[in-house]
């Protein structure tokens, strides 16, 4: 069977991308969400809201291992960040 290439489309401000350095999740028993968050201490904006099914985040994690590896291979073992010493919630 041939393969077809799938061309993807983003705009400018896509391929900008966004700045995030935390990450909650949650999940219910069909889907995974995953809110990528930007803190700034005394506040932080949600910049990006993904939802997965869990054998696409599966794919995810084994993707993220991966890279993981490859990249400590290259520059050195990195040590995991810090939790965040405050308790998050979304307002209105």
């Amino acid at each position: 069977m041939e393969q077809k290439e799938i061309k993807i489309k983003a705009n400018d401000a896509e391929l900008k991308g966004v700045y995030s350095n935390l990450v909650q999740i949650g999940h219910t028993r069909e889907e995974f969400c995953l809110d990528f968050l930007n803190v700034f201490p005394p506040q932080g904006m949600l910049v990006s809201r993904i939802i997965l099914n869990p054998g696409h985040i599966k794919r995810l994690i084994k993707a993220l291992q991966e890279n993981m590896a490859k990249y400590e291979g290259q520059f050195g073992r990195v040590e995991p960040a810090k939790e965040p010493e405050t308790t998050l919630g979304f307002q209105p």
